[in-house]
């Protein structure tokens, strides 16, 4: 099994994509709050890449959620915050959720046979099911605007750790991979340290969203795996 990881959303090209099964990760926030969403309930997240197209696609009982810049974004019913998306609120409702690097890295990966989202919070379930669907697999850290983040690239090698120990085998990887897998086991014990000095975590920390980061950082808190089937992401 080979595993391609992509530094960002602005890297990733629809070749690397053909016959594979595609794990889209985000740590900070989008995927750890699709994850939440389908745990608290939620019908189904749909991803679009515009406010303008989730205001247009938005029907009765749609949620519209997403972020710009880590914020919240005007007249939206929920922000981007794994917090805001309880069962009360949430429950048997479709969420269309656009933010700044996750909806678009979802919809980059969409050439892929599979396209599941990952996160800390879901590394072991995402994994498992991606071995299921016996496809090589790509790993595309969504980043931070056009830039790598450091949260993605740590989460990538918390994924490659856990294929190579689900599936018993070697696992090929590139030499990005490589490094990834060496930063995550380097922080394995310390996970929320790399999290809180990366630059994202930073902009979350001074705008007020900490709880954000502790839970977007606890290992397999979830057996949740958001599946894309058709234009939703769904449980898988």
């Amino acid at each position: 099994m080979e595993i391609v990881v992509i530094s960002s959303v602005n890297e990733a090209q629809a070749e690397c994509f053909t016959h594979r099964t595609a794990i889209v990760i985000d740590v900070l926030r989008a995927t750890s709050t699709m994850i939440t969403a389908l745990q608290s309930g939620a019908s189904g997240v749909y991803p679009v890449e515009t406010v303008l197209e989730a205001r247009t696609l938005q029907q009765e009982g749609d949620l519209l959620a997403g972020e710009r810049f880590c914020r919240k974004i005007p007249g939206f019913d929920l922000g981007n915050s794994p917090e805001d998306f309880t069962p009360e609120v949430v429950k048997d409702r479709r969420i269309l959720l656009t933010t700044t690097n996750g909806t678009r890295a979802i919809h980059k990966a969409l050439r892929a046979d599979n396209v599941l989202a990952g996160a800390i919070i879901n590394a072991s379930a995402c994994a498992r099911m991606a071995l299921e669907l016996k496809r090589d697999i790509v790993l595309l850290c969504a980043g931070s605007h056009d830039d790598f983040a450091l949260e993605d690239g740590l989460c990538a090698g918390l994924f490659i750790d856990r294929l190579q120990a689900l599936s018993g085998i070697a696992v090929e990887t590139d030499d990005f991979g490589a490094a990834m897998l060496g930063l995550y086991k380097n922080a394995s014990t310390r996970i929320l340290e790399p999290l809180h000095r990366s630059s994202t975590g930073k902009r979350l920390l001074k705008m007020g969203y900490g709880r954000d980061i502790e839970r977007c950082g606890q290992i397999d808190s979830s057996i949740i795996v958001p599946r894309m089937q058709g234009d939703m992401i769904v449980q898988g």
